[in-house]
């Protein structure tokens, strides 16, 4: 950094306005500013704005703070630090909190809100029954009748509450994360797990994300007439001192094998895009941009050295080209930096970005699924184009950005119709997610640079690599710990899981809240004894619904998302707990007719629960397989136990319902369970249309 006219190096957060920082190959631009003088400055600021290629800088343009030099030198004037800087308004933006969208976690929250709302008018028209029960309000006052009123009537409104539908959807998420941990994939929000199963649109970002955000050497083609040599001149720019990224590149593929000392050479400039070195024996050689070395012989079909040239960019490499001259570059060349006399074209030389190995294969995995692609990149739409072609999408060209609408209706008609767009700026890239949502459409978004905060952000799932920026997974719902894009596919898996499995035990705890409900509001209405004790309905909670509702919840299910999963549960539950409800309301007056003792009754009434409740859960279970049928049976040996076992009997208040009850109940249970297979029944026919689509 200059300051007051002299040079010192100082700590990033010491840099205030107006300072004069003074740029090398290499460093990284500490503060935005505005570029004072260059001699061949080039930064890299993919992390920002998303494009690949190296920018040239002139006096007057305007450098980003995060950036990197990567060839030249210059001076630059601060113009912007700390919170206004480029990358910290983003991040700022970005940290905004919101909640993910869960549809477990909304439909979750939609049935507590209902179960609130009811428990306050039910639980007085319960409470009033039985104390009318226990002689009415004055007498049940007198005489104690109250304090069993209150019983029952807690016992009503406990039944109701889904108790553990939140813990249990809540341990699927933490599972599921745990699961992703062990393969390298961080969650960052537990829905997140369910999220990525949702998706139907996912928009990646081309560098970092599909690329590994580095290029490399592709191929170099001789042209006709080709001097000898031109190996050891490309493994001579790909070794010297001031090479820059592109030139590095080569110093793989052409290793220097003696070195040797050229006769002149002008260094690489970003304003004429070309360098030049001449040595002893070989002449001189000339390596930079076609059409800045060979005019319109460079893009011109016609030629050798254009159709090479056309055929090589329309594929989206990075084409230059290496001239040679047989003479030797004079003073005055140097000097003027001028080409040489008698140059004729000998190589094209083309250089690829390193696509992930894993892309591919990714990608076609979310095109068998029915997810749409969206390729969106601050690169050259060509460019892009050619990398979506090379991951297995059929595109033609991509669209350039700069075209697209500010109107979000019409953005989100153009980016129905395309798959692929180049120079999308940061902005754009928020709106564009914003769009596809705006359609109805569950987006996710993957990038690295902090040009792609705000769009991960917006984005319904959020997906970084862990070798992105920071602001960037910070504000990422999932973070790829080893950059493999192949993880995704494990994420779709686990949030199909527990979206699979979460439906199936809500239904049991749907049915339970739906019937539990049904029995207050009838008993309350008919003014009748409500018919168990609050441990007794822990029997039914417990070995019918709690401990295998855990053990369904984690269960293998590779069910394809289908949004609609609260309609579906709901689809079942309410016809099977009203069942249920309407079955215990007619087993207690018939009981009540027998003139069954009031405990023989309540017995009776959670055999019934009891049996029904394990037959429910086979059902929801279906189809069966070993590890279900051990769970059901440990459940129905562990029922037994509890009406068999003396001391569980007088705990629960369990005793021997007679013949007649017997009866009676044998009954109920036969005719509620078919009439429970027939609500499955219709059940499966309607789910089997929603999942047809």
């Amino acid at each position: 950094m200059r300051r007051d006219g002299a040079e010192a190096e100082i700590a990033p957060p010491d840099v205030v306005l107006d300072d004069i920082l003074v740029l090398r190959a290499g460093d990284q631009i500490a503060a935005d500013g505005a570029v004072v003088s260059t001699r061949g400055l080039q930064v890299d600021e993919s992390m920002l704005t998303g494009e690949s290629d190296a920018v040239d800088k002139r006096p007057g343009d305007e450098v980003l703070s995060g950036s990197i030099v990567v060839a030249g030198e210059g001076a630059v004037q601060v113009n912007r630090v700390g919170a206004d800087s480029y990358a910290n308004r983003f991040a700022g933006e970005a940290k905004r909190f919101s909640l993910i969208a869960s549809e477990l976690r909304s439909s979750v929250d939609k049935v507590l809100t209902w179960v609130g709302w009811l428990i306050g008018p039910v639980g007085l028209l319960v409470l009033n029954a039985q104390m009318m029960v226990a002689g009415g309000w004055a007498e049940a006052w007198q005489n104690g009748g109250w304090e069993q009123a209150v019983v029952n009537t807690v016992a009503a409104l406990t039944a109701m509450i889904p108790l553990g539908l939140v813990l249990m959807t809540s341990i699927a998420f933490a599972v599921g994360a745990a699961k992703l941990a062990s393969r390298k994939v961080l969650v960052n929000e537990l829905p997140a797990v369910e999220g990525l199963a949702r998706v139907d649109v996912i928009c990646l970002d081309k560098t970092g994300t599909l690329t590994a955000g580095e290029i490399a050497f592709d191929a170099a083609q001789e042209l006709d007439g080709a001097a000898e040599g031109w190996r050891d001149v490309l493994a001579w720019y790909g070794a010297a001192p001031d090479a820059n990224a592109t030139a590095q590149c080569l110093r793989e593929p052409f290793p220097v094998a003696a070195p040797v000392e050229p006769a002149a050479s002008i260094g690489f400039s970003s304003a004429r895009k070309w360098s030049a070195v001449s040595f002893p024996n070989t002449g001189t050689w000339v390596l930079g941009a076609p059409e800045m070395v060979f005019g319109d012989t460079a893009t011109d079909a016609s030629t050798e050295l254009g159709a090479a040239v056309t055929e090589k960019a329309s594929a989206g490499r990075r084409t230059l080209v290496l001239g040679h001259a047989p003479g030797i570059l004079s003073d005055e060349d140097v000097a003027q930096e001028r080409l040489p006399e008698g140059l004729v074209p000998a190589l094209v030389v083309t250089f690829r970005e390193r696509v992930r190995p894993d892309a591919a294969k990714t990608l076609a995995y979310f095109r068998e699924q029915g997810v749409g692609i969206r390729i969106i990149s601050g690169d050259n739409p060509r460019t892009v184009a050619a990398i979506a072609r090379e991951v297995g999408l059929v595109v033609a060209d991509g669209f350039d950005a700069r075209g697209l609408p500010a109107e979000q209706e019409l953005m989100a008609d153009v980016l129905e119709q395309h798959q692929v767009f180049g120079r999308v700026t940061p902005e754009q890239k928020k709106n564009m997610v914003t769009a596809l949502q705006s359609r109805g459409h569950t987006v996710a978004m993957t990038g690295d640079g902090v040009n792609d905060a705000l769009a991960i952000k917006t984005a319904d799932i959020g997906i970084a690599m862990n070798s992105g920026a920071a602001a960037t997974k910070a504000v990422s719902r999932l973070v790829l710990l080893d950059g493999q894009f192949s993880h995704l596919p494990d994420v779709v898996a686990e949030g199909r899981q527990v979206i699979a499995n979460i439906e199936r035990v809500s239904m049991l705890f749907l049915n339970k809240t739906v019937y539990a409900t049904g029995l207050a509001i009838l008993f309350g209405v008919l003014v009748m004894e409500f018919p168990f004790l609050p441990r007794q309905l822990s029997i039914t909670d417990g070995l019918t619904i709690g401990i295998p509702a855990f053990f369904l919840a984690l269960m293998p299910n590779a069910q394809r998302y289908v949004p609609g999963f609260l309609k579906r549960s709901l689809s079942f539950a309410i016809p099977a707990g009203i069942i249920v409800a309407v079955s215990l309301t007619l087993y207690t007056r018939g009981a009540q007719a027998l003139e069954v003792p009031e405990d023989a009754l309540r017995t009776g009434a959670t055999i019934i629960l009891a049996v029904v409740g394990i037959w429910i859960l086979a059902v929801l279970s279906r189809p069966l397989n070993r590890y279900k049928v051990l769970v059901i049976g440990a459940m129905f040996i562990a029922l037994v136990v509890v009406f068999t076992v003396p001391l569980a009997t007088e705990f629960f208040v369990l005793v021997d319902p007679g013949r007649d009850a017997a009866y009676l109940i044998a009954i109920t249970t036969v005719l509620t369970i078919l009439a429970i297979e027939g609500v499955r029944f219709f059940h499966r026919r309607y789910v089997a249309r929603q999942l047809a689509g």
